[in-house]
């Protein structure tokens, strides 16, 4: 099992941004879906304190992060 996990929301482009990097670099990951009403995303919140996506989670390195773009800089300067 990988030990990045991106939550993430069907059609959603920041999401897909965020997945892009991860491909981009080549990084195994796993994506779990969230729904799209805010109110679902409880799982989101546990682990990063807010109900928006995307979220990554390494468990490696124990890094937590929202928003595409600290995303995408973090996978190019630490996971590429």
């Amino acid at each position: 099992m990988p030990s990045i996990t991106l939550y993430s929301l069907d059609g959603c482009p920041y999401c897909e941004k965020a997945h892009d990097a991860l491909d981009d670099a080549g990084v195994e990951y796993e994506t779990k879906w969230v729904e799209a009403l805010h109110s679902k995303r409880n799982e989101v919140k546990r682990v990063s304190g807010q109900r928006g996506v995307p979220v990554l989670v390494d468990e490696n390195r124990g890094v937590t992060m929202a928003e595409s773009d600290n995303i995408v800089e973090y996978v190019e300067q630490s996971l590429a």
